[in-house]
Formats: structure tokens, sequence, C-alpha cells
């Protein structure tokens, strides 16, 4: 899932990108909030994480314009202000979880998951398809009683299946989820990802068809 974090102070916000990103998160990180601002409108993030208390611009203001020109990405407020007020002041301009400083990195990821889950239309924790589930939190996969190990890239690619179970992918869409911006991308890069997940997981379990590229294929 791929994640856009605002965040000015710099220990903080390697801290998150390099935490998340060993949890299996892609996250692109920008420390102003003009930047930040304009990255949500160029690329599919699933969630963003973003400091109220920016250099540049209030980070309320921010969401509410993301709000006011409809977008909808599941925001998860990070910030030091801590008086109610200021939390419902966040909710109501469209934030949908609040986290205050200092937090634990688990924490995060575990409130992210669920906004995620939530927004695709998920209630459980886990995905299951046939004899295939997977723990997103937990980082794992099982087939029948058979725990199947996946790259982080494979994983990714898998939970972007089981969450999406009925869209088609083209290759550049799956190549931005799995991606940040900062990322060398290789040319074959999801084709190897998609047969090294059919190789482990069964031939039908990714599709595809000439115009419309990936979808989730056959229950295991």
């Amino acid at each position: 899932m791929r994640i856009l974090l605002i965040e000015d102070d710099p220990l903080i916000g390697d801290g998150l990108h390099v935490g998340l990103s060993q949890l299996g998160f892609t996250v692109d990180w920008f420390q102003d909030g003009h930047t930040g601002q304009a990255a949500l409108a160029q690329a599919p993030f699933d969630a963003v994480v973003l400091d109220l208390n920016l250099p540049d611009e209030d980070g309320i203001a921010i969401l509410k314009g993301w709000r006011e020109q409809g977008l909808d990405t599941p925001v998860l407020i990070l910030t030091a202000r801590d008086t109610l007020a200021q939390r419902v002041s966040g909710l109501h301009v469209g934030a949908d979880d609040y986290l205050g400083k200092p937090f634990a990195l688990a924490e995060v990821a575990a409130r992210l998951h669920a906004l995620i889950r939530r927004r695709n239309g998920h209630t459980r924790a886990t995905l299951q398809h046939g004899a295939l589930r997977m723990d997103p939190v937990g980082r794992q996969v099982w087939l029948g009683e058979h725990t199947i190990t996946l790259s982080a890239r494979e994983f990714s690619l898998l939970e972007l299946f089981l969450q999406n179970r009925q869209r088609w992918w083209t290759r550049e869409q799956l190549e931005e989820k799995l991606y940040s911006w900062d990322s060398d991308v290789e040319s074959n890069a999801v084709e190897v990802h998609v047969h090294r997940l059919r190789r482990k997981l069964g031939n039908d379990i990714i599709v595809t068809q000439r115009g419309l590229g990936y979808q989730l294929g056959k229950a295991p």
C-alpha cells in the first residue's frame, strides 16, 4: 500500500519513512506542506500521514483543501496538539483518524491498515480468497495449512489484488502502487512479481487480459 507522508521533523519523518517501508508500505515523504499537498493529486496513494505543525502551511488548511477538491483518500493526523478542540477541528474538516505525538510505529501501521481496510470495504483484519489467507499486519500468507514465503513486493502485489478483487490493473498502475517516486523500477518488474506469485500460489491466482491488464483470478 502506498502512503503519502508529510512531516517536517527530520527525525520523526525518517523514522516513519524507514519504519513503514520495512513493514511493507511504499512511502513518499515530503517535509513541506506545499509539495506534499500537491502530491496527493499526482499519485494513487492509499492513505496519508499528515503532520499539522508544518513550517509553511497549516495541516488543517491542507486537509480542508483536499476535501473541498473531492479527494477522499484516508488521512491520519499526527500532531503534538493535544487539546480536544484541536482534535475535533481536524475530524470536522475531514480527518479519518488522529494520533498524538509521541507515538509507536506499530500503532501508526495498525491504524493505516485499518483505514485502508475500511476504505476498501473489508471489515476483517485478514483477507481470504478460497484456501488463500493473508494477514496484512502480521505480514503472513497461508495456502491451506502451509505458510507461503513472499518477498516484500510480492506480498504488496498480492495484497493489492485481494483488496481490489474485481479491478483490472495495468502494468503502469501497479508500478505506481508498488514503487515510490525515488525508486528505480525495472521495465519488467511487475511481470516478474506476477510470475513468482503464480509459481508459489498457482497459475490461476492472477489472470492477464490483453487490453485490460491484470486481475485476481480463481480462488485456490
